[in-house]
């Protein structure tokens, strides 16, 4: 529990998965392939009409990439393979033959975003925050990058990507499409999602199969290029700025 958790849960044809880290909901290895399999095995249950994506706690919904796993990656070998994780993650929600659904309860950078774009229908907090960090550590949103384009659209985002340090507000992710809708409190974002919920639950699923396919329409070749975007960044992470850039931002942290 100490290095976090992915969880499933499916009650009436809703299936939750959450996952936690303690470091503000960041994402190593093991927490992306846990969220991938889950993803993939709810998809597959003839009884789940509809998934959930959440995560616990409450500073952000989501940090991004581990900058512990980061700094640790010593080959383009071993970046490849975590980088990979998001591609899978990104995929099972593609492939899943239900309508995937995003709880942002709180702020959300660099991968996180890419989650949120990811999902079919995201519904956030109004102080959930978006910030699309990689290009601030050498990297670059390389995997989640055809997520997000995908949902905002190609200029929003080269600025979301070229502006790595600015945080944007709920609102203005509402009015780009990143998000479908806010709310002021976390029950009445809950109150929402389960009411949205519950309605998919009782619809057809082969005719929700069929609009999963034609929303995701144009992606058939997702598998091969999300992998060659992780090569991209498997590299990158690899570099002196990477490396000098994450140790300044944990000294900061440090610091408090």
């Amino acid at each position: 529990m100490s290095d976090g958790y992915v969880n499933q849960r499916i009650q009436d044809g809703i299936a939750t998965v959450t996952f936690h880290h303690p470091k503000s909901n960041s994402l190593p290895g093991h927490i992306l392939r846990g969220m991938a399999d889950a993803i993939t095995a709810c998809g597959k249950d003839p009884s789940v009409r509809v998934i959930v994506l959440r995560s616990d706690g409450e500073k952000a919904f989501c940090a991004g990439a581990s900058f512990d796993e980061l700094v640790s990656i010593e080959d383009a070998e071993t970046g490849l393979r975590f980088f990979s994780g998001f591609a899978h993650v990104i995929n099972a929600i593609r492939k899943a033959p239900v309508l995937v659904i995003g709880r942002i309860h709180a702020h959300t950078v660099g991968g996180g975003v890419g989650l949120a774009c990811a999902v079919d229908i995201a519904y956030a907090h109004q102080k959930a925050s978006a910030r699309l960090s990689e290009l601030a550590i050498g990297i670059g949103p390389f995997v989640v990058g055809p997520a997000v384009e995908r949902k905002v659209g190609t200029g929003t985002f080269g600025l979301l990507s070229a502006s790595p340090a600015l945080r944007r507000e709920a609102d203005w992710c509402v009015s780009r499409g990143l998000y479908a809708e806010t709310f002021p409190t976390i029950e009445a974002l809950d109150a929402r999602i389960e009411a949205h919920t519950r309605e998919l639950a009782g619809y057809s699923p082969e005719a929700m199969a069929e609009l999963k396919a034609v929303m995701w329409k144009g992606t058939d070749d997702w598998d091969e290029l999300l992998i060659e975007r992780a090569k991209i960044s498997g590299r990158l992470v690899l570099s002196d700025f990477t490396r000098e850039a994450i140790a300044k931002f944990k000294a900061a942290v440090a610091k408090g």
